[in-house]
């Protein structure tokens, strides 16, 4: 496993480096302290798994780095880290396409769990900021809110809402958390722009969605 750390303090990326062992004893951590440094390192290793990105650097912002990495590394998962957040950053790096968000204020355990379900080809946000996320914020109306696609993980979990089935039975049909599973649960609300469950499934169906999973 090869991951490449992007941040401008050093000992940041020494303790995320001991975090990370975490994950596999073995992982290959890429440390960078800028983002034309950080552009460099991943073109010279295509066999990346993962960039923990912050979201400010001296150089370029988070926000604009992702969008290059996204650009000319499409499959490869970033995940933006911040120490101070606000809702509508939240909003900006999902809209372009991270593979999650974490506050720097978070424990180690809350950061492995969230790149082992990254890596795992879903979506990590804290669920305190999706359950912010999932209601308008005062004065924006609901066309303006961003609507984002579905993970494949996601699509999972609409096709078991829409079969009926409850969060207990998610977890254990998908071998999924109870938090991962209630995540997931909330990402597809925010992504029908419903308050429901039963309003997500009438809106699934009414767009292509059917118990076969399939979307017309």
């Amino acid at each position: 496993m090869k991951i490449l750390v992007v941040d401008d303090h050093a000992l940041v990326r020494e303790g995320l480096c001991q975090v990370l062992k975490g994950l596999d004893e073995q992982v290959e951590v890429l440390q960078s302290g800028d983002c034309a440094h950080a552009f460099n390192m991943a073109n010279q290793h295509p066999d990346l798994d993962l960039v923990l990105l912050d979201f400010h650097l001296p150089d370029m912002t988070g926000l604009a780095a992702l969008g290059l990495l996204s650009k000319s590394h499409p499959e490869l998962p970033v995940v933006i880290l911040s120490g101070s957040y606000n809702l509508h950053i939240v909003r900006q790096v999902m809209k372009s396409g991270a593979a999650g968000f974490i506050p720097k204020s978070g424990v180690s355990t809350e950061l492995l769990t969230a790149l082992r379900q990254v890596l795992a080809g879903e979506i990590y946000y804290p669920n305190e900021l999706m359950l912010s996320l999932a209601a308008p914020t005062m004065g924006q109306a609901d066309d303006e809110l961003p609507t984002f696609p579905l993970t494949p993980r996601q699509e999972e979990v609409l096709q078991l809402l829409m079969d009926g089935l409850a969060n207990k039975e998610i977890s254990r049909t998908l071998d999924l958390s109870a938090e991962t599973t209630k995540n997931h649960v909330t990402a597809v609300l925010r992504h029908f722009a419903v308050k429901t469950r039963v309003q997500a499934v009438i809106a699934a169906t009414d767009q292509g969605y059917s118990k076969s999973g399939l979307s017309l």
